[in-house]
């Protein structure tokens, strides 16, 4: 029975992990931002909201992000 609940465990975990994938942003002056989950463009503003490996919910302007690639 225990095994049971651990296997049930650990294929909970892997499918919510599966849920959310990381991206890496490239910006035009060089720098590599990584962010937890895809990155949301707000068409009125331009702005490009992510939230940082911290947890932070961060915007840069999208005219500074020249490529957004999933991890």
């Amino acid at each position: 029975m225990k095994w049971m609940l651990s296997t049930a465990a650990v294929a909970a975990a892997l499918l919510l992990s599966g849920c959310s994938s990381d991206y890496v942003m490239a910006t035009k002056d060089g720098n590599m931002i990584m962010t937890e989950g895809k990155p949301v463009i707000d068409k009125e503003t331009g702005l490009v909201k992510y939230v940082d490996q911290s947890g932070h919910e961060v915007q840069i302007n999208g005219d500074e992000v020249s490529t957004i690639i999933e991890r």
